[in-house]
């Protein structure tokens, strides 16, 4: 077998570190790594593979050697900038950016859902936005067996898709937040409004729900919302199909929940869905409300690759819909797994 390099572009990010532990869990026949992120990063060493590696500079000359495959998780600019270089020295870029997710030379993959696009890639691979990622897992069998008319999705993000300063102004929003007071003398109107540097947000994320993700456009969605949508029809080659969003920013360190609500143009029996669900790859269900209530936490979903799936109940307010609670982990399946596994198809 030949000797197979990888590349991991953005290694010491939120999004490059968790790459690096998937890897080691994996263990993929790839004989050599090398680590690049920017100029301020280089020189940083990283254990990983049971070796210690030192972080080199990207820059336009660091695919001269020949690699196979390379993952970019270092920001759109990044992407834009490299990954057509890294693609024109043959190797196959696998890019968690937003830089060519809507580029119709450029496939849009999740491996449960469309591994058949991988092949059609011309040096790259795009990795969907973690939010679509974790709901078009769901849908994909859903709508293959019911045709879907129309979807509203409304997310629940951690913190972490807003990468370490997302993260930095919660723990600095929970460590202002006095605790000594009996909580019946608790001001609620205070309560997250102590005076404390924000390093991500317009307003504080602790005690607060923020329905803002990415910059607003001229009609009023974010741009957040617009990728799930553009993303989820392009992921399902249905370019027509009936999508609104809010996606909103809430209080959790990790792992994306969503409320999805789905129309179908053909009827179901709510025992075949659910098999439906419970039988496609990367699907746990959890959804249990007759004994102890089970459905997917946030809390659970983190540190695994599935997506889960519960709340699963009909929509009476339509002829035939239906309601999913979605839940995984953004992080890893919404981007670092998503293109490990990519990666895993190509080998």
């Amino acid at each position: 077998m030949k000797n197979v390099r990888l590349a991991i572009v953005g290694a010491t990010g939120l999004v490059g570190r968790t790459v690096l532990k998937v890897l080691e869990e994996k263990k993929l026949p790839i004989s050599e790594y090398v680590l690049f992120a920017s100029a301020k990063s280089a020189g940083k060493k990283v254990h990983f593979m049971e070796k210690e590696y030192t972080v080199q500079e990207l820059t336009e000359t660091s695919f001269d050697s020949g690699f196979d495959f390379a993952i970019f998780s270092a920001g759109g600019s990044t992407s834009k900038k490299y990954a057509p270089i890294a693609a024109s020295k043959g190797c196959i870029v696998v890019d968690n950016s937003s830089a060519f997710r809507m580029d119709p030379e450029v496939p849009l993959v999740v491996p449960e859902v469309n591994p058949e696009e991988i092949q059609n890639n011309h040096g790259i691979i795009a990795n969907p936005n973690c939010s679509t990622i974790q709901a078009v897992v769901a849908l994909k069998p859903l709508d293959d067996k019911y045709k879907i008319k129309r979807i509203v999705y409304a997310t629940y993000q951690a913190v972490s898709g807003a990468g370490r300063n997302g993260v930095m102004d919660l723990e600095n929003g929970i460590k202002n937040y006095i605790t000594d007071k009996a909580y019946s003398n608790i001001d609620f109107s205070s309560i997250g409004k102590s005076s404390y540097e924000l390093t991500k947000f317009n307003y504080p994320i602790f005690s607060n729900c923020l329905p803002h993700i990415d910059v607003f456009l001229e009609n009023g969605y974010t741009k957040e919302e617009e990728k799930m949508i553009n993303e989820t029809r392009k992921i399902l080659k249905r370019p027509d199909l009936k999508i609104t969003a809010t996606t909103v920013r809430v209080p959790v360190f990790n792992s994306h929940s969503e409320a999805i609500n789905v129309e179908f143009e053909k009827d179901f029996e709510m025992e075949d869905l659910v098999k439906t669900l419970s039988t496609a790859p990367g699907i746990i269900i959890e959804d249990n409300f007759v004994e102890k209530p089970i459905y997917p936490l946030a809390i659970n979903a983190s540190g695994h690759d599935e997506v889960f799936v519960g709340r699963i109940r009909r929509d009476e307010s339509v002829a035939s819909g239906v309601n999913l609670w979605v839940v995984a982990d953004n992080i890893r399946k919404g981007a670092a797994s998503n293109a490990v596994q990519i990666i895993e198809k190509m080998l």
